[in-house]
């Protein structure tokens, strides 16, 4: 069910036994040794880049932490909702939670596998996935101070025998390599549990930190009496290569993170001003509003034909007041300007029966012989 996973572990295995099998011999218990080694960190190199996301995820997660917990206090007895809230949150900080499980998950079906194809070597096969009859002879009989690689503690004496083993030099090399692997495991939980957020932990959190750093180290050093002495080699590599990824990595990344601090710190010092300094640049002051021009007109405002528009001279009412004396005319007021004057005709004082009928108080005959330049008499 398997050998699509089975067939690439196998080959992968099968290229470095042949790498150091030229070197150190094919049926020697260092080339398989070395073999199951260089498997185990070919895989792991595979899978750094999504270990640099998964760190990366998580340190975007520690970032909006203080969202996550107001969520978490808003939704508590609503855990549909809280899930949906923490999706569009995660979402928008681009994280995606499944990239942080993503190295682990793959790492399963690679430890199902070469179980499977160590469990392969078995007496009288004459074939195990990419190992024809003759390699499997070799690692059968390859031997690792006293025990062979295809050896478990659990395994029978009788089957111990059977290639040439005794179940006390298979018990010697296990039993190292199962409390090695055990507190490998615990170190590299540790230091994970270590870099997280404290306000991000939860009451899952502290169960799930506690099961990676008690409960699985216990469970390599308690199965590990059912594991052959390979599948122990792979599990103690695998757990050393993650502890040394860890640090080179985690020191990587706080450095970037420190110099992009540092670059961000030092661009707001280069803008701001100096300790002590004036500064360059007058201060501006607001400029007055200008006053509106004539062919403005204040926006809302409504024309009225009988207002006077802005700037006109204002024109005196000739209508008398009631009870005034209505004023001279004078002569020419409707003449258009630039065009000749007419002579205005003398008016003479209307007579009834020889008599003058002049008016007192009109001085007409006085504003016409200053208009046309002859003496009063």
């Amino acid at each position: 069910m398997l050998d699509f996973i089975n067939y690439p572990v196998s080959f992968i295995l099968w290229c470095w036994h042949k790498v150091f099998g030229f070197v150190f011999g094919p049926a020697t218990g260092i080339a398989w040794v070395l073999g199951i080694i260089f498997l185990t960190f070919t895989v792991r190199a595979i899978l750094i880049k999504p270990f640099v996301k998964q760190v990366r995820s998580m340190r975007k997660m520690q970032e909006f932490a203080p969202e996550i917990k107001k969520l978490q206090a808003k939704y508590k007895n609503d855990r549909q909702k809280l899930a949906q809230e923490m999706q569009k949150l995660q979402s928008q900080h681009g994280v995606n939670p499944l990239g942080g499980c993503l190295p682990m998950i793959l790492q399963i079906p690679v430890f199902f596998g070469l179980n499977n194809v160590l469990r392969g070597f078995t007496q009288g096969a004459t074939k195990n996935y990419f190992f024809g009859a003759d390699e499997v002879h070799s690692y059968l009989n390859a031997d690792l101070f006293g025990a062979r690689l295809s050896n478990f503690i659990a395994q029978s004496t009788a089957d111990i025998e059977k290639l040439g083993a005794n179940h006390t030099a298979v018990i010697i090399v296990s039993i190292p390599l199962m409390i090695i692997a055990s507190f490998a495991t615990h170190l590299t939980a540790r230091h994970n549990v270590e870099r997280q957020n404290p306000a991000t932990a939860t009451a899952q959190t502290g169960i799930m930190n506690k099961i990676t750093l008690y409960v699985f180290p216990l469970g390599v050093l308690v199965f590990g009496a059912f594991f052959p002495i390979g599948l122990l080699v792979y599990w103690l590599s695998n757990n050393g290569w993650t502890l040394g990824q860890q640090r080179l990595i985690y020191k990587k990344i706080d450095r970037e993170e420190e110099e992009k601090k540092t670059e961000a710190i030092e661009k707001r010092t280069a803008l701001g001003p100096k300790v002590g300094q004036k500064p360059t640049q007058p201060k501006k002051r607001p400029t007055p509003p200008k006053p509106p021009t004539p062919e403005e007109k204040p926006a809302g405002e409504v024309s009225d034909p009988t207002k006077p528009k802005r700037g006109a001279k204002l024109q005196m009412n000739n209508k008398p007041a009631p009870g005034a004396k209505p004023a001279a005319k004078k002569p020419g007021a409707n003449n258009q300007p630039g065009r000749k004057q007419d002579p205005v005709p003398e008016e003479k004082p209307a007579t009834t029966n020889g008599a003058s009928t002049e008016i007192s108080g009109l001085v007409s005959d006085r504003s016409r012989s200053k208009k046309s330049g002859r003496k009063r008499p």
